[in-house]
């Protein structure tokens, strides 16, 4: 089971404002009371939001659709290819359509012996994979009979992976560009202060290194990634900046993306190279977000060109990285 946030089934308000409803309204997203978090996203950020959402998600449609969803669907197919009849490959969404409650019944139907549970996401998150798994087991315990569940919780360091994003990233020529800037998805400080007991990165240097202790510190994974990928191509550590985007406010990690542009523009840096390793697969977040606005940003303090590193979506080095990691489970 391939395993994803969601998209808007089209991008017109009503649909969009279901989507964020739903997606906000997990409580691994927003945690904060139930009460306080009904009040908070009903009555006051979907409808807030909602105009610039919708807009932002017509900008993002294609002519085949969502590109998440589209993407999703032909990595199952080529996956499903690759793996051949063995295995029954669904892919499932947390929010919105096709639903993981309902894929989850497609694939016993085919009284499978053993799940394969593969969220989309590199690096383990609360709000992302944690809440899929939540709701992925919420969903079996209801059965009589219970398949064995292997749950991929995260590869950000695995040979497969990091071999699929040295190839994708050497599409682009690295060496031309006077800096790369890594940006992985912002999370609340105190989300991912959860992850090691409550205390900070800082107790547990989440930034120097990765150890038994923060493994599962989205702070440290990123930080990890970053010296995995730049070590593989040979990227020095004073070309590339790892940073955080799509922040809702301030107490969350850092270095935000935006205010990392913008300081290396008045540096003089003139291209950047953006690489967005925490989505494997192209949204709002990238095209839009990083594509777009941050692009923008860069040329207006001065920079002459930002250029995104594309997602590795359905591409054939990512669907034989997936192939390899679900042989092991």
């Amino acid at each position: 089971m391939l395993l994803n946030v969601g998209t808007p089934l089209e991008p017109e308000p009503r649909a969009v404002n279901k989507y964020l409803r739903e997606f906000l309204g997990d409580r691994r997203v927003i945690d904060i009371p139930w009460v306080f978090r009904k009040i908070l996203v009903n009555l006051l950020i979907v409808p807030l939001r909602s105009s610039k959402s919708t807009a932002l998600y017509r900008k993002l449609w294609t002519g085949s659709g969502s590109p998440l969803l589209v993407h999703g669907m032909s990595l199952r197919k080529k996956l499903r290819d690759k793996l051949g009849d063995e295995y029954t490959v669904e892919l499932a969404m947390n929010y919105g359509k096709p639903s993981l409650e309902e894929q989850l019944k497609k694939v016993l139907e085919n009284n499978v012996n053993k799940i394969v549970a593969f969220p989309l996401f590199p690096q383990y998150a609360s709000a992302t994979t944690g809440s899929l798994m939540e709701k992925l087991f919420k969903s079996l315990s209801g059965l009589n009979s219970i398949p064995s569940v292997k749950a991929v919780t995260q590869y950000f360091d695995h040979p497969s992976y990091i071999e699929a994003m040295t190839r994708q990233i050497s599409k682009y020529d690295y060496t031309g560009y006077d800096h790369v800037v890594f940006s992985f998805h912002g999370l609340p400080l105190r989300q991912v202060y959860r992850s090691h007991g409550g205390k900070s990165c800082e107790s547990y240097k989440c930034r120097e290194k990765t150890d038994d202790r923060n493994y599962y510190c989205y702070n440290a994974s990123s930080y990890e990634l970053s010296r995995i990928l730049s070590g593989k191509l040979n990227i020095p550590p004073n070309n590339y900046t790892v940073s955080f985007q799509s922040r809702m406010g301030k107490k969350w990690l850092s270095p935000f993306t935006d205010e990392v542009i913008v300081n290396l523009a008045g540096e003089g840096k003139k291209r950047l190279l953006l690489i967005s390793p925490s989505f494997t697969s192209d949204c709002l977040e990238t095209i839009v977000e990083a594509g777009d606005e941050y692009k923008k940003l860069f040329l207006e303090n001065g920079g002459s060109e930002l250029k995104l590193v594309e997602s590795l979506n359905d591409n054939d080095d990512w669907v034989e990285a997936i192939s390899q990691i679900v042989s092991e489970c």
